[in-house]
């Protein structure tokens, strides 16, 4: 049960307008660490890539969105959802193509396969990204099983506390907002491990304060990560 005293003040705490910021998200603004060196060395050598169909793995909050849309911005690639009827294997005979979170969105087995097939034949790359390392998605296709099998796999780890904590200052400094390092450092040690978690926390963190009229304190941080706990969903 919500104590009086606290529900009185969820009542009268005044919601802020959503101010629109420039959230950094280009080429220049990622902030590069040893987990995630071998996915942006891939991404950087794109046309040059070792194989047509590049696929980025990694957990929840990882960067494989940011990943996706540098790349999608450098390549001009188009986003497709390999289903029966999609296109998508028409708009990868056109040029590259991108292909996001495919072990949740789920496909078609021989709609993805003619997708690579068409990629390979016409030149152009195909990037997937996915939770899941290929081998774990629940392909019965043979043929397609056997693409994939050749596709490049880059695995990205789960970001560590200093590179967190400079994703947690960039995600303020996009709001024109700059905190204490030891504040930084006090959310960094108790939040989930994810690029997705970080955003969700100082988001949450910017409207309270707002909100509130008061600063971004050690206090307010505790009740913020207290309330988000676990359920930060992925980018």
């Amino acid at each position: 049960m919500i104590d009086p005293t606290e529900k009185d003040r969820r009542r009268h705490e005044q919601l802020p307008l959503s101010f629109p910021y420039d959230a950094a998200t280009g080429r220049d603004d990622l902030l590069v660490s040893e987990r995630l060196s071998a996915a942006v060395s891939i991404i950087d050598a794109w046309p040059n890539w070792p194989s047509p169909v590049v696929i980025l793995a990694g957990p929840v909050g990882s960067g494989k969105s940011h990943l996706a849309a540098i790349w999608r911005e450098k390549s001009g690639a188009t986003p497709i959802h390999p289903q029966a009827g999609s296109g998508s294997s028409a708009a990868a005979a056109q040029g590259p193509v991108l292909f996001e979170d495919a072990e949740r969105q789920g496909f078609d087995d021989t709609e993805l396969f003619h997708v690579i097939n068409s990629v390979r034949e016409n030149g152009h790359s195909l990037l997937i990204t996915s939770r899941l390392w290929p081998m774990s998605w629940p392909v019965t296709l043979p043929d397609l099983r056997s693409r994939l099998k050749a596709a490049t796999v880059v695995e990205i780890g789960e970001p560590d506390e200093e590179l967190l904590a400079q994703v947690i200052v960039k995600l303020f400094a996009d709001r024109q907002l700059y905190i204490d390092d030891k504040l930084v450092g006090y959310i960094v040690t108790r939040m989930e491990r994810s690029l997705a978690a970080a955003q969700t926390i100082v988001d949450r963190l910017d409207r309270l304060a707002l909100g509130r009229g008061t600063r971004i304190t050690r206090p307010l941080a505790a009740e913020v990560l207290n309330e988000v706990g676990n359920t930060v969903e992925d980018d």
